[in-house]
C-alpha cells in the first residue's frame, strides 16, 4: 500500500528511490514505547505532533500522529482543513524518532532534511471541529547511507491515513548539515512592505515569511524571526520546513490563489540559506508554479506548488 502511494505524490521534482534493506544488527529497543518530546528534540510538548512509532520490519514502521485543531499554523475556526506544513513537521519528527532508535543512536548532530517532497490527495483531508485528529502513518525507511560508520544521509516517505483512508504522502531526504549563513544585509533604506496574512495563505501576520524589497521583488524577512513552529529557538540560517513555507507563500501571492488550492510541495536545499535577506522568485508552469531561493546571488533552494485548477 505504501509502495503505491509513493507513486501517486503530486510532484514528481524528485522521484522517491526504493528502500533498501537495513541491517538487523541495527535494530533499537522499545520500538512500541510511546515517544516523549524530549526524545524528539523539541522545545516544549506543545510542539509533539507524533504520539508513538513501531517497527514492523526492516525498512517498515507504523506511528500514531495527533494533530490539534488550534494548531499555530490552522485557520481560526469551529472545523479546519490542518495546515500541510503539519503533514511535513509530523514527518520530519518520525524521522528523529527513526534515527534515534534505530539508525545511530545517540549520533550526534542530528541530520536535517535537506529536501521534502509532499503530495495531498483531493478531497480527502481530515475536517477537525473537535480538539484534535487522530492519524495513522505508514512508515518507510530508504536509502540509508554510512561512512566510515557514521550516518550520513536517509529518506523517510509517510502515507498518511484517517479513518483508514490515504490522504497524504509525504517523503523526507535527510543529511548532515552544513554550515549556517548570517543574515543578508539588505540594501541602506531600502522600503520592505510584508503582504496580508491572507495573500500569502497564512492564518496571521506572525506567520508571514516574505516582504516587498526593492523594484518589488520577494524576499524572505520573517514577521516572527522566533516563530515556534517555522523558525523554532531562533536558528540563525531557514530550515527546510520554513524555505518550504516561504515558497508556498511566494506561489500564492504571485497567483492569487488560496491556501486550499495547494495539492502538492516541494523544495530541494543546495545550500544554507539566511534566516533573512534571501530572495524568491516564481515561474509559473503548467502544474502550478515552480520557485527558486537565491542567496548572495548563489541558488540555495529550488521548489514547486501544485495548484488545482480553479
Amino acid at each position: 500500500m505504501l509502495d503505491r502511494a509513493v507513486h501517486e505524490v503530486a510532484l514528481a521534482g524528485e522521484p522517491v528511490a526504493v528502500a533498501h534493506r537495513i541491517p538487523r544488527e541495527q535494530d533499537g529497543e522499545g520500538s512500541g514505547e510511546p515517544l516523549t518530546w524530549h526524545s524528539l528534540r523539541l522545545e516544549t510538548m506543545a510542539c509533539m505532533l507524533v504520539m508513538t512509532l513501531r517497527r514492523l520490519g526492516d525498512r517498515f514502521f507504523e506511528a500514531q500522529c495527533q494533530w490539534p485543531r488550534l494548531h499555530p499554523l490552522n485557520e481560526r475556526a469551529t472545523a479546519v482543513s490542518h495546515h500541510p506544513l503539519i503533514i511535513v513537521e509530523s514527518t520530519r519528527q518520525l524521522a528523529t524518532a527513526v534515527q534515534n532508535r534505530y539508525l545511530r543512536p545517540g549520533q550526534e548532530p542530528l541530520l536535517e532534511v535537506v529536501s521534502v517532497n509532499l503530495g495531498l490527495h483531493a478531497g480527502t483531508q481530515p475536517i477537525e471541529s473537535g480538539s484534535a485528529t487522530r492519524v495513522s502513518v505508514r512508515v518507510m525507511l530508504s536509502d540509508v547511507v554510512l561512512q566510515a560508520g557514521a550516518l550520513t544521509s536517509f529518506r523517510v516517505t509517510a502515507e498518511y491515513l484517517h479513518a483508514g483512508q490515504p490522504f497524504a504522502t509525504c517523503a523526507l531526504r535527510l543529511a548532515a548539515a552544513t554550515a549556517e549563513t548570517g543574515p543578508l544585509a539588505l540594501a541602506p533604506g531600502s522600503v520592505l512592505l510584508h503582504p496580508a496574512a491572507a495573500a500569502v495563505g497564512a492564518v496571521s501576520e506572525p506567520d508571514v515569511l516574505l516582504a516587498r524589497g526593492p523594484q518589488g521583488r520577494l524576499v524572505i524577512v520573517p514577521r516572527d524571526p522566533a516563530h515556534p513552529v517555522l523558525l523554532p529557538g531562533r536558528p540563525d540560517g531557514l530550515p527546510a520546513l520554513a524555505v518550504l513555507e516561504a515558497g508556498r507563500q511566494a506561489v500564492l501571492l504571485s497567483s492569487g490563489m488560496t491556501a486550499r488550492a495547494v495539492a502538492g510541495l516541494y523544495v530541494d536545499l543546495s545550500a544554507p540559506v539566511p534566516v533573512r535577506g534571501a530572495a524568491v522568485d516564481v515561474v509559473p508552469d503548467h502544474m502550478g508554479a515552480r520557485f527558486v531561493v537565491t542567496a548572495a546571488g548563489q541558488v540555495a533552494a529550488t521548489g514547486a506548488v501544485t495548484l488545482l485548477g480553479p
